[in-house]
């Protein structure tokens, strides 16, 4: 019997190297298009030719990945190490080593879509409730003496804030609330810290931020509670959050929203330099403005003076002249000369008279002496009168006259050619000179002239 042999074996497939590849580079490429893939971003290349190398990776596998200079312009979030990523694109076999890899073509962080939905969720609903609104935003203080803080107490940001603030307006009350500013806790610390000033009207102003970081990081001043609490404040806050292209919720509701933690401090108080710079031009005018005040009064109370001693002249010039004129009158009314003459005229007539005319005078003669003698007392106190306003008149040209002046104690000092002197300036040593006493003259001799 003759026997058959049979080949059970499959026919056999030979691909070459360059064939398999290929064709499982098909297969991939058909199979797994604008797929999503999350990771960790580990080892990251950035090539001179503007590509980007590395791998993702979860806790038990990795893929390779690269992204094209391309797409790489086009990325909004630029690939960090170690940052958690969702990756979009398609796999691509890279044939010459064999390797399957991810070709990127947008490239978000972790969760960065759910968190800006948010965002923009709650930014609308506070908007729609007007707590954007510029009608509620406060004027900042120009002058504030006291300004409170809300932020970590560790790190740059307050010690770049207080360095601001030093340096603009050295004296200021800096009061720190020290506060999470992101992870578990953080919103009711941010809370608690506006509050504390809400509650305690100790601040004139009230600064509430961080440093810059990813949206996570910042995520603390997204919170609707953190929100609700700077617009509950009776105290004008300013939002310090991050760096100047990053914004927040916060940044919408407070009253003044600053780029940058020492930005913030830059608002809150003017430069102190150029104010003191302009007072102290102030006090120099005011100082001058007072000083020419003050030799404008001195130059009036001159001109008063002078004119008072004018009148005081021309005031003694009157009495002088007024006592004159009172002077005669009384001569010219002296009884004693008016009977005088009324005798030696009736002495004459007698003598020109017979004896009955004699009689008859003598008759009138005893009438007139009885009259005279009525009037006496009339004209003596007629004539007192007189007397005491003359005897007043003189009393007040008395007290008028230098001369009183000498007897109060006074003296004038004249040179030997007589001229009065009134400061010590206007002599010389050895220079002789007389004083003028109430009583007497005395000659003397300068020693030395004593200036004041």
């Amino acid at each position: 019997m003759n026997q058959t042999s049979l080949d059970l074996q499959p026919p056999r497939r030979l691909y070459s190297v360059s064939a398999l590849t290929h064709e499982i580079r098909e297969i991939l490429t058909t199979a797994y298009d604008g797929i999503w893939v999350s990771g960790e971003i580990s080892g990251l290349k950035l090539a001179a030719s503007g590509h980007a190398y590395f791998n993702l990776k979860d806790s038990t596998s990795q893929i390779r990945c690269v992204i094209w200079k391309g797409s790489m312009r086009l990325l909004r979030v630029k690939p960090q190490e170690g940052m958690a990523v969702v990756a979009r694109g398609r796999i691509d076999v890279y044939e010459p080593r064999g390797e399957y890899q991810l070709i990127v073509e947008t490239l978000e962080p972790q969760g960065q879509g759910a968190l800006q939905l948010a965002f923009e969720q709650l930014k609308a609903r506070l908007e729609a409730e007007g707590l954007f609104a510029a009608a509620r935003k406060r004027p900042l203080p120009r002058f504030p003496r006291r300004i409170g803080i809300v932020t970590s107490p560790t790190g740059a940001v307050i010690q770049d804030i207080i360095h601001v603030l030093t340096r603009r307006f050295p004296g200021l009350h800096v009061r720190l609330y020290p506060a999470l500013v992101q992870g578990p806790g953080s919103v009711e610390a941010i809370v608690e810290g506006i509050r504390y000033f809400s509650e305690n009207p100790w601040a004139d102003l009230l600064i509430v931020g961080r440093g810059g970081g990813s949206l996570e990081d910042l995520w603390s001043f997204n919170e609707e509670a953190v929100a609700r609490a700077i617009a509950a404040c009776p105290v004008p806050v300013i939002s310090a959050v991050g760096h100047e292209t990053d914004f927040t919720i916060a940044d919408f509701v407070a009253d003044y929203r600053a780029p940058t933690p020492s930005a913030a401090a830059e608002i809150a108080v003017p430069d102190a330099r150029p104010l003191l710079a302009a007072l102290d031009s102030h006090s120099a005018r005011l100082e001058r403005a007072a000083r020419y005040a003050m030799l404008r009064l001195a130059q009036r109370f001159d001109d008063i003076q002078f004119h008072l001693r004018d009148c005081a002249r021309m005031r003694l010039d009157s009495l002088r002249r007024l006592i004159e004129v009172h002077t005669a009158l009384l001569r010219r009314s002296d009884p004693r000369q008016r009977l005088a003459q009324f005798r030696q005229r009736q002495a004459d007539a007698a003598a020109r008279l017979t004896p009955a005319l004699q009689r008859t005078l003598f008759q009138h003669e005893s009438r007139l002496d009885a009259q005279t003698q009525a009037l006496v007392p009339a004209l003596r106190r007629h004539l007192a009168a007189a007397q005491a306003r003359h005897g007043a008149l003189r009393a007040s040209l008395r007290e008028l006259s230098p001369l009183a002046v000498l007897e109060r104690g006074y003296s004038i000092v004249q040179t030997a050619e007589g001229t009065v002197l009134r400061d010590a300036s206007d002599t010389a040593p050895k220079a002789n000179l007389s004083i003028r006493l109430h009583k007497g003259t005395l000659k003397v001799k300068v020693s030395s002239p004593k200036l004041p």
